[in-house]
């Protein structure tokens, strides 16, 4: 994420070990310079000593020629961005030098093979801040600015990056058609437009099989095409038939951002990691799933990259973190993440493992939103309460304060939106407190194959060092809110090299 909040860069190689050209030969010279929008345009610019100029000269010049108003300047970051690694960066950092440093950063963040590093190539894009809340985009208006978060939001949405319910992704679709083509066209037009521009154009790519090959395109001529076709056109109209007066560009931009907004990892930067399977079979078989774990000014995402929806998602008031680094050959860097659930009935605390090079990044990024948080909370006005407040509570999760008042933090509710949480579904470390030690949880075992009697659970001790901390010292799962037990000390268990 954004590069030294999250984690320094290592520094340049030497130019005995580096085939890169020198910044020497780019300081006098003026180049070009493409900066891509999230759509398929770029802004083109002319840029003097292109190899020492910062992101905050290169903001001003992309403003200008995007006729960006100046109390818009904080809606928008430069990011650097490849298939492989996406890093938002800060105003003093210089692109050019770190498009030299991208090997190495892909060496440090991602698994992939040298292969696919030596090839991989990143661009310049202006994209949506991470740090600028949500509730400030819906008072913006110039629809300049709201058709960029517009188009950035859209392709999140197509892509499958923001996984959201069929009613949700539909009625987008329908307003992203009336956008691109007006509203009031009749039956037989609209779905002559529609078949022109195709459904990829307007639903994700998992709905509409655009990226399935030549299986999805021979099963799209079939009835659940026609299905979605009649779907949206059936939104569409109720868009064009709904009040007297037609809505302006504006407020279509700002209906689209705002049901954007009711998806929790809406404006989150994301990362990539795999997580454990639970085990399935007789023998006790397991791997992991790749997961994309969004980050935001409210909290922790974790999503199924194949089935596209939530797996765990909690604000900051909901969970503990830390980092671990690998310890030997062959470990993982693991970004844990605790929070508070259930095992037959029983309150346990939970412990989920994230296996992922980039989790010292995510850890930097989770520390910086706390502090921004914390600063919010401190201050008489802040500008990040419209993030970060009860009422822009994540959909499927239960408020915080019901269980504030006994010393827990509040659980999570499961549901069938793919925006709730699947915590039955994931693989944790369950700890139960029962008043004088913490103990694992054991997970239940299947009734046998012979007796099929079940068995009652039973518990062990985990060997671990306790200890014991209060907030004022160091602890090894960092808490980002807790109020509850300012006035108290709290026991927590620290994983040896991430082994249970």
């Amino acid at each position: 994420m954004e590069g030294d909040e999250c984690g320094r860069f290592p520094p340049e190689p030497s130019e005995g070990k580096s085939q890169r050209g020198s910044v020497a030969s780019s300081v006098t010279r003026a180049q070009d310079v493409l900066v891509y929008l999230v759509g398929d345009s770029a802004v083109h610019l002319c840029v003097e000593g292109v190899g020492c100029v910062s992101v905050q000269e290169l903001g001003h010049s992309v403003r200008e020629a995007l006729h960006i108003p100046d109390s818009a300047m904080d809606v928008f970051a430069f990011w650097l961005c490849s298939p492989l690694l996406e890093l938002q960066l800060k105003p003093k950092h210089q692109p050019y030098k770190l498009c030299r440093q991208w090997q190495d950063l892909l060496y440090r963040f991602t698994e992939a093979s040298e292969e696919d590093i030596s090839q991989d190539e990143p661009s310049l894009q202006y994209r949506r801040n991470v740090f600028y809340p949500k509730s400030k985009e819906l008072q913006i208006e110039d629809e300049g600015v709201l058709r960029l978060l517009y188009d950035e939001a859209r392709v999140n949405i197509l892509a499958g990056r923001f996984p959201c319910d069929p009613e949700t992704w539909m009625g987008l679709g329908a307003l992203s058609f009336a956008l691109e083509l007006g509203i009031g066209l009749d039956d037989q037009k609209a779905t002559a437009a529609l078949r022109e521009k195709k459904l990829i154009s307007f639903l994700p790519v998992h709905v509409s099989g655009g990226g399935g090959g030549l299986f999805s395109t021979l099963r799209g001529k079939g009835g659940r095409q026609a299905g979605l076709e009649h779907n949206l056109l059936e939104e569409y109209r109720k868009i064009s038939t709904s009040g007297s007066t037609p809505l302006e560009p504006t407020q279509r931009l700002r209906q689209y951002l705002s049901t954007c907004h009711s998806l929790p990892y809406y404006g989150c930067a994301f990362f990539s990691g795999e997580i454990d399977k639970p085990a399935q079979g007789i023998l006790y078989r397991a791997g992991r799933k790749a997961v994309n774990v969004g980050i935001s000014l409210e909290g922790v995402y974790v999503i199924d990259v194949k089935e596209k929806h939530v797996l765990l998602g909690l604000r900051f008031s909901e969970l503990s973190w830390d980092h671990s680094y690998p310890e030997g050959e062959g470990d993982s860097h693991i970004l844990w993440l605790e929070f508070d659930g259930e095992e037959a009935g029983t309150p346990v605390n939970k412990l989920l493992k994230i296996y992922s090079k980039q989790a010292e990044l995510m850890s930097g990024l989770i520390e910086f939103c706390v502090e921004l948080r914390s600063a919010a909370e401190g201050g008489t006005t802040t500008e990040t309460d419209g993030a970060v407040g009860p009422s822009h509570q994540p959909a499927g999760q239960a408020g915080g304060s019901g269980g504030e008042g006994n010393g827990r933090r509040g659980k999570l509710r499961r549901q069938n939106s793919v925006v709730c949480s699947r915590v039955h579904t994931l693989n944790t470390i369950s700890y139960v407190d029962n008043g004088k030690e913490i103990k694992r949880l054991k997970p239940k075992r299947a009734a046998s194959f012979f007796t099929r009697q079940a068995q009652p659970p039973t518990y062990s001790a985990v060997q671990m060092e306790l200890i014991y901390y209060d907030y004022v010292q160091y602890h090894p799962l960092r808490r980002m809110q807790h109020s509850w037990e300012t006035k108290q000390h709290r026991a927590l268990y620290c994983l040896k090299g991430g082994r249970s």
